[in-house]
């Protein structure tokens, strides 16, 4: 297909989407599971996680990939690796790309450091014997093999890369696949969301930052994620990895493909700041300016899924900033409350999850929030809501002062 003209106003529709997550792998899963607030938080048992210590997270049970498990190439790939695949396998279906010019078709995958228990694993396994580590790993501890593995499976030959942003980086790659469609590099781009395979290390620093939790719930994990309440403590984490589907309206409409919602602003704002402390004055910007590129009004959104990982500091900036921007009166819940926090995935499940909620005309509930801390706001609360929503925005924050936002409309 040749290239069409680049398109810089119109709103770019979501036409795929696929997850891999603790609480169900696959997006009918995921939804019954939203839906339901079913999550999975217990002391995490995956092997490289837990040093005399006990950890809390939510782990994917079961996992099989049948494109990896069908191809001996692929059975040697890392688990952030097999995640994506299997993920990117179900956005693509659902997108119907098989039969698009792959020349056209772009990929890219939000994070960095995203391997880090595989490659613990893998420098224990070969500490004695340095002399005897495989010759791949001279390639696959690099975060750009989930992008080369990816590409080579599902034949992408458009632009491919990743980008990293902390816990923004699956919404970065959302707004850098709107931004090389609408540049006109591709006409489709999937922006993938990666798992962040945490080692021992990665945990045990965290908490000591204070930034993951929970020392107060230690003995009821699944009371330990508590996004917004006054009892949390810190992020849970959760394993996940979400893709995303972008295309020009033009080549949607060409294609007769329908579309989840429609991507109408984003922005991204830095802080300038090395700390891991959030701003308000950068979550302030970054709100109005998704606002304005989309045309939107705060009146006229109807639902905030916000960043909302439990940390406490955390929390209050994000509903300061929402208030001061005019959007107390919108819809909130908490996805991480249910899922855990997918750091790098982050930013592309709760995208995933805002389009979901958008489509089915219903809100999920948001899990342990017993106490707000703040009761000024439309919380969803403990139950899911029938609501009709028309326009929503989506946010995250990264360490190292990244902020990011994103407006979605309900398509026609």
């Amino acid at each position: 297909m040749s290239q069409l003209a680049t398109d810089t106003t119109t709103p770019i529709p979501i036409t795929g989407l696929g997850i891999t997550s603790a609480i169900g792998q696959g997006k009918d899963d995921f939804a019954r599971a939203l839906f339901e607030g079913k999550s999975r938080f217990e002391i995490m048992r995956r092997r490289g996680r837990q040093i005399d210590s006990d950890f809390i997270g939510a782990e994917i049970a079961d996992f099989e990939c049948a494109t990896v498990k069908s191809n001996s190439r692929y059975r040697t790939a890392s688990f952030s690796s097999q995640t994506a695949i299997s993920t990117l396998a179900e956005a693509w279906s659902d997108a119907g790309l098989d039969r698009y010019d792959p020349k056209r078709i772009g990929l890219i995958v939000g994070g960095s450091n995203v391997q880090q228990r595989e490659n613990m694993l893998l420098q224990d396994r070969y500490r004695e014997n340095p002399m005897f580590v495989r010759p791949t790993y001279g390639f696959t501890f690099m975060d750009t093999d989930i992008c080369a593995s990816c590409t080579s499976v599902f034949d992408i030959k458009g632009i491919a890369f990743t980008v990293g942003g902390a816990s923004a980086s699956g919404q970065l790659a959302i707004i850098e696949a709107a931004e090389a469609i609408r540049s006109g590099r591709v006409d489709i781009c999937i922006a993938l969301g990666a798992l962040m395979d945490i080692s021992y290390w990665e945990c045990r620093g965290l908490r000591s930052l204070g930034a993951m939790g929970s020392d107060n719930f230690a003995n009821q994990p699944k009371l330990a994620c508590r996004p917004f309440d006054k009892d949390t403590d810190g992020f849970i984490y959760g394993e996940a990895c979400a893709a995303v589907v972008l295309e020009s309206a033009s080549v949607c409409q060409e294609r007769g493909k329908s579309s989840y919602a429609h991507l109408s602003g984003w922005a991204t704002h830095i802080d300038g700041s090395r700390t891991t402390a959030p701003s308000l004055e950068g979550e302030i910007s970054v709100i109005k300016k998704a606002l304005l590129m989309s045309g939107l009004t705060p009146k006229q959104i109807d639902y905030v899924n916000p960043h909302g990982t439990g940390s406490p500091i955390g929390d209050r900036t994000e509903l300061e900033a929402l208030a001061t921007c005019g959007l107390d009166r919108a819809y909130i819940n908490a996805t991480k409350s249910i899922t855990g926090h997918g750091l790098s995935a982050a930013g592309a499940v709760e995208v995933l999850s805002t389009c979901l909620q958008m489509n089915q005309s219903k809100l999920h509930p948001s899990l342990n929030m017993a106490d707000p801390i703040n009761t000024d706001f439309n919380w969803v609360g403990c139950e899911s809501k029938d609501a009709n929503l028309q326009h929503s925005l989506s946010l995250s924050m990264g360490f190292g002062g990244i902020n990011t936002a994103v407006c979605l409309s309900k398509a026609a």
